[in-house]
């Protein structure tokens, strides 16, 4: 069995007759329990939620101080290659979008590590285009060959592997992946993930269990805000990291909630999420899994991002780039997503210092 089985019942839900059930009382409720179930979640992502905010909003403060105390770890990614077999109607890289590809060799990655290095940075995410062919794992080991002399944490963001891949990148020094299903709408996907091994909607959905199978210390998981209904997909996320934190109790289960932003090609979100439906998102998403951490990436503004560190926030992103080559290569590439908050290091830091967090640049070393 796998959260596909599970998927498949949850998506059955009413949620429409569901939502219009949900009354004030009921929400007023949810803020005085310890112990959140499925129903309590899905309540806390209602129109009859929005009027509780506040509220809620001072829980899940309370909750991400108890469980983490106000601290902000930060991290960078590092695009090492845009080469991409994939036709993702929302992503720059994809194979119909005409542009000077490019992949890193190992000098280049030196460099790149070594400008991240000097930022402080030192937990770090792998980014690729999905392409076997030119992201093979012997090159992702090769890359982590230099990383490691750098960073004490590496994750990855590439193409979903196999279990057996997932060990061997663990032994060669990676400690996590990331890997965003997009949309959990099985019809849906199909209609965003044109050609490609992407369109195996099955085998990605697996792929976090995959990971957790090969003993990584952490998965991260997401869907892509903007997709399909935004209520029922943070359901979906939502349930799909209970699902793994309870399956595999050595393993952090994180979570991200990205939202759509401009790129390459000229899709448009299909449905709109408004920041206050993330802010209800978020703080769902704290209230039901207070121990999970939660990802803010630089999709969203500096000042957004600023009113969103009380509420649940514990990872964040710094002086980022979305390009290969993006922190020491002249040539500019190609951006994966326009980034909105464009602060360096240094001054996420000091606004951090000011709400009275303590960002933290360690907390992991490989062995």
């Amino acid at each position: 069995m796998s959260f596909y089985h599970v998927f498949k019942e949850l998506k059955l839900l009413d949620f429409e007759g569901f939502f219009n059930s949900v009354t004030s009382n009921d929400i007023h409720g949810i803020v005085h329990k310890d112990l959140l179930n499925e129903k309590d979640f899905l309540m806390l992502l209602s129109p009859a939620a929005e009027e509780y905010l506040e509220e809620l909003a001072q829980k899940a403060h309370q909750l991400t101080v108890q469980h983490f105390g106000k601290t902000i770890q930060l991290f960078n990614p590092i695009y090492i290659s845009d080469h991409c077999v994939n036709h993702c109607t929302y992503c720059s890289f994809s194979i119909i979008n005409q542009f000077q590809r490019q992949k890193l060799t190992m000098e280049e990655v030196d460099r790149e590590a070594k400008n991240l290095a000097s930022m402080g940075i030192k937990h770090i995410l792998i980014l690729t285009g999905e392409s076997k062919v030119h992201s093979s794992v012997a090159y992702i080991k090769e890359t982590v060959e230099v990383l490691k002399k750098y960073f004490s944490s590496i994750s990855i963001e590439i193409n979903p592997l196999d279990t057996v891949e997932y060990k061997e990148l663990k032994a060669a020094g990676v400690d996590g992946v990331t890997v965003y299903q997009e949309v959990y709408n099985e019809d849906v996907y199909q209609d965003f993930h044109v050609k490609g091994p992407k369109r195996n909607y099955r085998y990605r959905l697996d792929t976090p269990e995959r990971g957790c199978k090969a003993g990584l210390r952490s998965v991260n998981i997401g869907s892509l805000l903007g997709l399909d209904n935004w209520r029922k997909e943070v359901f979906f996320t939502g349930m799909h990291a209970d699902y793994l934190q309870k399956k595999y109790i050595g393993t952090e289960i994180g979570l991200s909630l990205p939202r759509i932003r401009p790129h390459l090609g000229s899709f448009k979100p299909r449905s709109e999420v408004n920041d206050k439906a993330f802010v209800q998102s978020l703080i769902a998403l704290r209230l039901f899994l207070p121990r999970s951490g939660i990802t803010l990436s630089t999709r969203e503004s500096a000042v957004f991002r600023d009113h969103l560190i009380p509420l649940g926030v514990t990872k964040m992103s710094a002086g980022a780039s979305t390009e290969v080559g993006g922190y020491s290569l002249e040539a500019l590439g190609t951006n994966q997503f326009e980034i909105s908050d464009e602060r360096c290091v240094r001054d996420i830091c000091n606004a951090l210092y000011k709400k009275g967090y303590q960002p933290i640049f360690k907390d992991w070393i490989h062995s």
